[in-house]
């Protein structure tokens, strides 16, 4: 028996027949994508992944089923969606924004108590710093700008005359800011002002720390050590003098005063021994 196989020409030509028969069958599932989201089009049916819309995963293409389309789920009405943002998510901007915002504001205040000042206006200026303050949120971000208004009503206080209150701004910015070279200075300067020339010593001193080669503090520190030593002998009188008057009004029942005890300095240590005189 002779059995007579297919051409294989005409095996192709019924593949072929196959195959341009299917899409007759449905409509063009391209054809409806682009209807649908013409924005897909413009990228030859690719979802860039920053426009919002979720994309498939590589398992879509390559690890799922063979068969599997991705096409098919737009075909049926599956179309990908933005993800909406969460409530955390649009605190977070919101709390951004309203901090941007105060931190812009201050910043306005400081800079219009700046030219308030150089235009001699100096209570004006405090004004303005003290707004700045009020509007400057507590964040990390606004450190640099409250340090500085501090520093800044400080000097003004220094020029109204009114040292207590520049140095507690002068102590404010160094809370702040423990390196803040002029807080040292203008705190040092409302020392000194009040006689406070121990603190004031110790204020320029940070300074020198900071910065060794600043000669003009070290010449302030040079004119600031006698007057206080001078201030510590002057305390130390008016103490020993307190101490007189205690002792004769304890004494004086007794029939005796202070002048029988007399105070005896050693030159090596400098430490006094008291003896008694009839």
């Amino acid at each position: 028996m002779v059995v007579i196989e297919p051409e294989p020409r005409e095996e192709e030509e019924k593949g072929r027949v196959n195959v341009t028969r299917e899409p007759k069958s449905k409509p063009s599932a391209k054809t409806t994508t682009e209807e649908a989201e013409p924005s897909h089009s413009a990228k030859s049916g690719a979802v860039d992944a920053d426009d919002g819309f979720e994309t498939a995963s590589e398992s879509d293409f390559n690890g799922g089923d063979d068969d599997h389309d991705p096409e098919q789920n737009q075909q049926q009405g599956e179309q990908p969606q933005p993800i909406p943002p969460t409530d955390d998510s649009l605190e977070a901007v919101s709390g951004e924004e309203s901090i941007q915002k105060a931190l812009a504001e201050a910043n306005d205040a400081k800079v219009k108590g700046n030219r308030m000042f150089g235009d001699g206006q100096h209570e004006e200026a405090l004004s303005e710093y003290g707004l700045a303050l009020q509007v400057a949120p507590d964040v990390p971000t606004s450190v640099e700008i409250r340090s500085i208004c501090h520093a800044n009503r400080a000097l003004c206080y220094l020029k109204l005359g009114k040292y207590e209150e520049s140095i507690k701004d002068s102590t404010k910015a160094l809370e702040l800011n423990p390196n803040y070279v002029k807080a040292l200075l203008r705190r040092g300067e409302a020392h000194e002002k009040l006689e406070h020339f121990e603190e004031a010593i110790a204020d320029l001193k940070k300074v020198l720390e900071l910065d060794q080669s600043d000669v003009q503090v070290r010449r302030t520190i040079q004119r600031l050590e006698p007057l206080a030593a001078e201030k510590r002998e002057k305390m130390k009188q008016e103490m020993i003098d307190k101490l007189k008057d205690m002792g004769n009004s304890v004494l004086g029942r007794f029939g005796m005063s202070i002048d029988n005890f007399k105070a005896v300095q050693d030159p090596n240590t400098g430490s006094y021994s008291i003896s008694f005189q009839k």
